[in-house]
Formats: C-alpha cells, sequence, structure tokens
C-alpha cells in the first residue's frame, strides 16, 4: 500500500484480513444494499443538508468500490496494478472491517459485525475498562485544552506518556510539579453526543505529579474526585507477565484519536469518518509482538495522535499489556510492555495494581 501519512492505519490488509477475497465479497455485497437518499420530498430548508449528505455518502461508495477491486488484485498476486485511489480505498475498508474505531456513547458501543462481533461477548468486561480511561484536560495553558489519554492503574493513580505530562509538569532534580497556573484533570467521559461540557462521566481532578519515567515514555499521576463526589472506582488488572503467545493475540485500546491537521488526511477519509475526533472510542486489534531492539509492544490498533496514554488491553482477560505511545503508518504501533516494570521503583511507589 502506498504511504499515507495521515492514515491511522497500522498494518496492511494481507496483515489484518486471512481472506481477502471473502472481505471484498462482503463489503462489495454491502454496498448493493445501500440506497440513496431521494431529496425530491426534503422541504427546501433542507434541501443543503440532503445534498451534503447524499455527496457524502456517493464518496464513501466510490471509495469503498475501489478498495474492493485493490483487495481483489491483491488477493490474485497483482500488487503492482493497484491505483493511488485503490490503495486509499483499502485503508477505508481495514479501518471499517478489520481494525475499526468504534465511537463509545453511554459508556457503551454498538454491537458489531464481523471478526469483530467477538467484542459483544465481552461486554461487561470492555464496559469495566472504558469507566476508568479518560481524556487528560487542562485548563490554564496558552495553546491546547487537552492532551491526550490516561487510565486508573492503582487505588487514586492514573497512567499516562511522559510527553503528555512534560506538557504542564515540570521537574527541578528532586521531583515533579505542576506549571505556574495550570491545572489538570481526567474526564473519563468526552463521549460522541455528549451535550455538556464534561457531560457523560465522572472527572478526576489531578492533584499531583507522582513521577515521570526517565528511561520510557510513562508518567504517574495522582487523582482525587471532585468534592462532594464519589469515590474513584476500583483500578484495571495490569498485567504482571506476558501471555505465551502474544503475536497475534486480540488486544484492544481505549482512547480519544484526535485530528491533527499537520498530516493532511485526504478529504475522502474525514467524510468516511464523519470527521468525528477528540471523542472516547474502543479500538480493537492485535498485539504483534515485542519489537526487535526496543522496549516496546507492537500492535495494530488504529491509533491516532490523542491515544497517546491509552491501555492496550487483552482482549481474553482484561488486563493491560501496554501503555501506548505512538506509532508509524504500515509499520506498527509501539506501547511501553508494563509487565517488564513490576520491579521498577517508580510504579511500586504507586501501589499498581499488578495481576
Amino acid at each position: 500500500m502506498h504511504s499515507r501519512s495521515g492514515s491511522p492505519v497500522a498494518a496492511g490488509p494481507e496483515q489484518v484480513f486471512s481472506d481477502l477475497r471473502e472481505v471484498a465479497a462482503r463489503v462489495r455485497d454491502g454496498l448493493s444494499w445501500e440506497i440513496p437518499e431521494s431529496l425530491e420530498e426534503l422541504p427546501a430548508d433542507e434541501l443543503p443538508a440532503g445534498q451534503i449528505a447524499q455527496f457524502a455518502q456517493q464518496e464513501r461508495t466510490r471509495v469503498l468500490s475501489a478498495g474492493v477491486t485493490g483487495l481483489e488484485k491483491l488477493a490474485e498476486g497483482r500488487a503492482a496494478e493497484i491505483s493511488d485511489d485503490e490503495s486509499f480505498g483499502m485503508e477505508a475498508i481495514v479501518l471499517l472491517e478489520g481494525r475499526p474505531a468504534i465511537l463509545v456513547q453511554h459508556h457503551d458501543f454498538a454491537p458489531q459485525q464481523g471478526d469483530w462481533s467477538v467484542l459483544d461477548g465481552h461486554r461487561d468486561a470492555i464496559r469495566e475498562s472504558l469507566a476508568r480511561v479518560g481524556r487528560v484536560e487542562l485548563s490554564g495553558h496558552l495553546s491546547l485544552d487537552w492532551l491526550g489519554t490516561a487510565f486508573l492503574v492503582g487505588p487514586d493513580t492514573v497512567l499516562t506518556n511522559r510527553h503528555v505530562a512534560v506538557e504542564f509538569a515540570r521537574g527541578d532534580g528532586r521531583g515533579w510539579s505542576f506549571q505556574q497556573g495550570i491545572r489538570a484533570n481526567v474526564d473519563t467521559g468526552e463521549e460522541y453526543g455528549d451535550t455538556a461540557p464534561g457531560g457523560g462521566g465522572p472527572s478526576y481532578d489531578v492533584v499531583e505529579v507522582v513521577g515521570i519515567h526517565e528511561d520510557v515514555d510513562l508518567a504517574l499521576l495522582r487523582v482525587a474526585p471532585p468534592a462532594g463526589a464519589g469515590a474513584l472506582p476500583t483500578p484495571l488488572a495490569v498485567a504482571a507477565d506476558a501471555p505465551a503467545d502474544l503475536p497475534g493475540r486480540p488486544v484492544y485500546c481505549v482512547g480519544y484519536p484526535a485530528y491533527d491537521g499537520r498530516r493532511n488526511e485526504p478529504e475522502s477519509m474525514r467524510r468516511i469518518f464523519m470527521d468525528i475526533y477528540n471523542v472516547k472510542r474502543l479500538q480493537p486489534g492485535t498485539a504483534t509482538g515485542l519489537v526487535p531492539g526496543q522496549d516496546a509492544l507492537g500492535h495494530d490498533c488504529s491509533t491516532l495522535g490523542g491515544n497517546s496514554g491509552s491501555p492496550v488491553i487483552d482482549l481474553a482477560d482484561h488486563r493491560v499489556l501496554g501503555l501506548h505511545f505512538g506509532g508509524r503508518y504500515g509499520s506498527g504501533n509501539f506501547a511501553v510492555p508494563l509487565w517488564q516494570l513490576v520491579d521498577d521503583p517508580l510504579l511500586a511507589r504507586a501501589d499498581i495494581n499488578f495481576v
């Protein structure tokens, strides 16, 4: 597949799908059932919106149809003949079918079809995970109102990335404190459709920077519920050991993928995903194993910048395997393998819930 710097796709269709022809047939069949909305009966004041919606539907159909053709060429060993449009369409199919970024609403997610229908059997446990992940938000910062993702790992501590925490914390060689005038909180709501600021879930005040790791992209923050609010929930279980069959193991991320205009995402991709960013999503995928020569766990969940600090959670037992910190198009995404830090002094101070 041709490189597109703005795409969250971390793996090509041949790595994601076991049967390219079956996926192509399923997508083509789905497109044959799509009936364009009629504009004839719409009131005059609704016609512009209807025309936009119809154009977006036509664009989605065009992109996915090209992707189907690309998948068929790939299955026939004709990868060299795949056009840019077909490559882009295959990316869209990977995101919609193979590695979706599922909107979270009302602390839940819609039933899934295809390979990820397995998520429905884990719904209760996934809902518990969703409730323990929030968006890191700031007040008093000159240019940022939110940064990334964090998740509850101890009785009163959350885990996020070092590159998130340094935006509002400073060190003096003896410890860490907040930069002057900046306050932070972790909001577990911020779901699609929330109408009120902070609506949809409790928000916890960041009251202390426990520490920022010197060697890995990791930071620990102490949080507390606002006055009069309920107690913090129990923390997520963090894996104290690695699964024996790590490569190919189903996992999921929870986080807040953000639009980044610097990456020049194609307009068509924005239409396909309804231009919805900065809200909570469930992002399933697989672990790809430890990255040779690096202290990193690879995975292929579809992530964007706001996922910094997301947990990478084992779908089998819902323990957190890693702390997502970044990725590269077509190459993979990377997380700190947390089981390697069981005896780390910083994590020991925070009473991490290793299981």
